[in-house]
């Protein structure tokens, strides 16, 4: 999957041909997967120091090209230690399920140590939280290694609309590791980039609008976006706690499901949590992990608008290829379905941007007032640091008019209750509709072109490689399905994973 494809950018392909790899007889840290990593580190191939040096000579090496990886935890090793000193004392099998395994937080997710949290902006450096995040203490608990702040499109991509994907001021332009001046899309760019191109095992992004499924589809990764509510959010940055989630980005479905699993469940700090934590299967997620998850599922085609945007491409073929070879795994393809007022699709990412507007300012001044020191205390206060300090923030170049908008709003009034209530209409009467009665598992559309589809009715989605277009630019296939549908998307992902494997 990552770093493999021949249509590589030269210079990244000199930077890999430079890499520092290790000797025939050591364990191939470079696309490991959880397993792979857990089971060296039980036959003493791999101790997780040697672990978290790899990726933090990886980092060293082709960050200052794609722009991955804001901050490195200073404390990574010291963890890396302390992980290896408690394998070597403890029972084999007692050990939680991502012990010693190091990860990477999109720059939004809180952590109460020596690192920042920023959303990639100046404005938040030095800012002390609270807390940690609800998803980094179940990390912890967890035993993973918290190995540093990926980048992403600054504040969740709601600074600007004239900004390119990848971009904040704190990381600099990301870019895609495949071909390097692809759009590596985003919010959750960094945390994509980082995966893909073997600067870590396994990442978490967080999610509005596409900003998980969206960066995953060209960084030829998997990207899950749990239902809202799954996974707290308590401690995130947010836009709008209405459509906010956190999950997984990682190189294989099974791996993804591993970390959803570590992250899912209740906190007291996130009260979204509370009603979802019903959806989570007693035993967790990873028993949903099976070769033939394809067979008796029923997926869902949507031609119009989904796949008649790649009309007389080469990648339409290529999908209708994917959807035969679901067939040949055991499942029921219904095609050409359609979604009422699918069509009205601008007017509904109108109604969103006129909600989320407001929901950004009244949730981010929350989450600056909750903090323990820091520079900015607004909202308001955000747009003057950036007028002041424009050259670093680049506001000459990018503008902030997203921020000046969200500034402009008074709260939950008319307008917005209004749109709240087109965006429940739509959700009701077309992708809910679309579900129940053709009583579908899942939507299957190309990219993340069904983001929106999902972001406005808090449903889940998961993002898997599917190929390569004539640049050499990876393109996922994701499966969408309704609240708490999660087991049988996990199905579905793991099963085309694994027939377009073989």
């Amino acid at each position: 999957m990552s770093l493999t494809f021949p249509f590589f950018s030269h210079l990244l392909l000199i930077l890999l041909a430079m890499s520092t790899d290790r000797s025939d007889d050591e364990f191939p840290i470079r696309e490991a997967t959880i397993k792979d990593l857990q089971l060296a580190f039980k036959q003493n191939k791999l101790t997780s120091r040697q672990l978290v040096e790899f990726y933090l000579g990886e980092i060293h090496r082709l960050n200052p090209v794609l722009n991955g990886v804001i901050e490195v935890n200073p404390d990574a090793l010291s963890q890396a230690d302390e992980a290896d000193c408690e394998r070597s004392v403890k029972a084999p099998g007692s050990l939680p399920g991502l012990h010693g395994i190091p990860i990477l937080l999109k720059d939004n997710i809180a952590t109460k140590d020596k690192m920042n949290t920023t959303a990639g902006s100046y404005a938040l450096l030095g800012s002390v939280v609270p807390r940690d995040a609800g998803v980094v203490t179940k990390l912890r608990e967890a035993g993973a290694i918290i190995l540093g702040k990926a980048s992403l499109s600054e504040w969740s991509n709601f600074r600007s609309s004239n900004a390119p994907n990848g971009f904040c001021a704190r990381g600099g332009q990301g870019k895609n590791p495949y071909v390097l001046s692809a759009d590596p899309w985003g919010s959750s760019s960094g945390s994509a980039i980082s995966v893909a191109a073997n600067l870590v095992a396994v990442s978490l992004g967080t999610e509005t609008d596409g900003s998980i499924l969206s960066p995953s589809s060209p960084n030829s990764v998997v990207g899950i976006k749990p239902t809202v509510g799954l996974t707290s959010r308590a401690g995130v940055i947010p836009l709008t706690p209405r459509q906010d989630s956190v999950g997984p980005i990682c190189r294989t479905v099974a791996d993804a499901i591993y970390v959803l699993d570590a992250i899912a469940g209740f906190d007291h700090n996130d009260p979204a949590t509370s009603a979802a934590s019903k959806y989570i299967p007693h035993g967790g997620y990873k028993q949903f992990i099976k070769p033939h998850g394809l067979k008796g599922k029923r997926l869902g085609v949507v031609r119009n608008p989904f796949f008649n945007i790649l009309k007389g491409s080469s990648l339409a073929q290529v999908f209708d290829h994917h959807l035969q070879t679901v067939r040949q795994e055991g499942a029921l393809v219904i095609d050409h379905l359609e979604i009422a007022n699918v069509n009205s699709k601008n007017s509904i990412s109108n109604d969103e941007t006129i909600a989320m507007l407001a929901e950004f300012k009244l949730a981010l001044n929350a989450y600056l007032k909750e903090l323990v020191t820091s520079p900015v205390r607004s909202l308001a206060e955000v747009i003057a640091f950036n007028n002041k300090f424009s050259d670093l923030e680049k506001i000459k170049e990018y503008g902030q008019d997203l921020l000046l908008s969200a500034e402009a709003t008074d709260g939950i009034g008319k307008t917005e209750k209004a749109a709240i209530l087109n965006l429940e209409r739509f959700t009701r009467d077309g992708f809910e509709k679309l579900m129940s009665t053709n009583n579908l598992d899942a939507l299957v559309t190309p990219r993340s072109y069904a983001s929106t589809l999902l972001a406005v009715g808090g449903f889940p989605g998961i993002n898997v490689p599917a190929g390569y277009d004539s640049e050499g630019v990876p393109f996922g296939i994701c499966f969408g399905g309704l609240k708490g549908t999660e087991p049988k998307l996990i199905e579905i992902a793991y099963g085309f994973e694994q027939s377009h494997q073989n």
